[in-house]
């Protein structure tokens, strides 16, 4: 039987070793019991290294650096404040990666930390909110510590635990972590209505986080027998599951099952989610293959940007200096549906942010995305489909989509700068 900790005061003296690499669910799924209190005794482990997903709480904060060495794959969420102050190191991955690099031992994790949900009546905890790299994780990390939360919910996935995969375990009755809705605003409206033109009956649905995401899934209520096949998993997707619109009965895998890593949305989403089998959590090994993206007919992959260049090079990273999103999972799910067939790959944004412009001659930041996946980039004038155009066709189109205001300055820098590094 794995040691008991206490939910006031759990010791970690005997289970982690100074200088341990430490690995959390990221975002809804941090168990915040766990995390908080290892936050607390930083100090008795000499330097412990962290490894930070998406952030959803203020539990790392750049003052925890006095004995923490913090790295993460992206800057989203808290993260964003602890890059800036300098203290967050960021490892540029494709997601895909993540499983391999985990089972290959280049990233190696010493002690995982788990949200639970209760047994079912086999006696089985679930991953909860999130399997997607933790999978992977738990058959490497040397000590794995389990918060079972009353009220985290029992979703279906590819592991369940027993108290005896457990070095130890500490009980909660806590609400688990939500996230937001983002803001909708017009011009994402119109960018989802766009996109929603484009999508067909039957199709499956990738989506990102985030504001544009959630418009076009909005847009979709008069769709019929869509699935879903994602890296998260939120609200917009369980109304369209409420609502019949996602049925998942046309994939050509997985059918009548919505398949995602990670479950990110309301305390709603949590309930609909529990005992639910519709709806399965995978590890990142599936939910990013190439070969399960490549598999599914009609996959519609529909992610957002920082900005993008004339010829269609993407930046998804960082703006105006802040590193703010990843590399992530866009170019693993925009080549799975370039290779899907009746496929959409699609990067939308706004054409600008404030008096800026996201269409640009030049990146400001790096290529995450290389213009030779480009695929169709959507922003509320229109939609440029790059797909088996040269480079002088990819620039009109980008400047049809750009905004008008800052066309001609674009087509300038683009007759002067261009040609020479095109």
């Amino acid at each position: 039987m794995p040691l008991e900790l206490d939910p006031d005061a759990p010791d970690f003296s005997g289970l982690i070793r100074a200088g341990a690499t430490v690995l959390w669910g990221q975002a809804n799924a941090e168990p915040v019991t766990l995390s908080r209190a290892l936050m607390a005794q930083r100090h008795d482990f000499q330097r412990l290294r962290v490894m930070l997903g998406i952030a959803g709480s203020d539990t790392c904060r750049p003052e925890h650096a006095d004995a923490v060495d913090f790295f993460a794959y992206c800057g989203a969420g808290s993260n964003r404040a602890m890059a800036d102050a300098g203290v967050l190191d960021i490892m540029p991955i494709h997601y895909s990666e993540m499983a391999s690099l985990l089972h290959s031992g280049k990233l190696h994790i010493d002690v995982l930390m788990l949200q639970l949900s209760p047994p079912d009546e086999r006696g089985r905890h679930s991953l909860s909110l999130a399997n997607e790299y933790l999978v992977a994780a738990l058959q490497h990390a040397s000590v794995v510590i389990g918060e079972i939360n009353a009220q985290a919910p029992w979703t279906h996935g590819e592991r369940t635990l027993s108290l005896a995969d457990l070095d130890a375990v500490i009980y909660t009755d806590c609400s688990p972590l939500t996230s937001a809705n983002a803001g909708i605003r017009p011009v994402d409206t119109d960018i989802a209505r766009h996109i929603a033109t484009l999508v067909e009956d039957g199709s499956t649905l990738q989506t990102g986080i985030g504001a544009i995401p959630d418009a076009v899934l909005s847009a979709l209520t008069d769709h019929h027998h869509l699935g879903v096949h994602s890296g998260s998993i939120g609200d917009s997707t369980m109304r369209l599951m409420q609502q019949g619109v996602i049925d998942n009965s046309r994939k050509t895998r997985d059918v009548g099952v919505s398949v995602g890593g990670i479950l990110m949305g309301s305390q709603a989403l949590h309930q609909f989610a529990d005992h639910n089998p519709l709806i399965q959590l995978r590890s990142t090994a599936y939910t990013h293959n190439a070969h399960v993206l490549a598999s599914l007919d009609r996959l519609v992959a529909i992610n957002s940007a920082v900005e993008v260049d004339l010829t269609g090079q993407i930046n998804s990273e960082s703006a105006s200096g802040s590193y703010l999103g990843a590399v992530g999972g866009a170019l693993d799910f925009i080549r799975g549906a370039h290779h899907s067939r009746g496929g959409l790959p699609i990067i939308a944004l706004p054409s600008c942010a404030g008096s800026r412009s996201r269409i640009v001659a030049r990146l400001s930041g790096p290529v995450t995305i290389p213009r030779s996946d480009a695929g169709l980039i959507v922003t509320e004038h229109g939609v440029a489909d790059l797909r088996g155009l040269t480079i002088k066709q990819r620039v009109r189109r980008m400047l049809d989509i750009a905004s008008p205001q800052h066309r001609s300055e674009l087509e300038q820098a683009w007759s002067t700068h261009g040609v020479a590094g095109q």
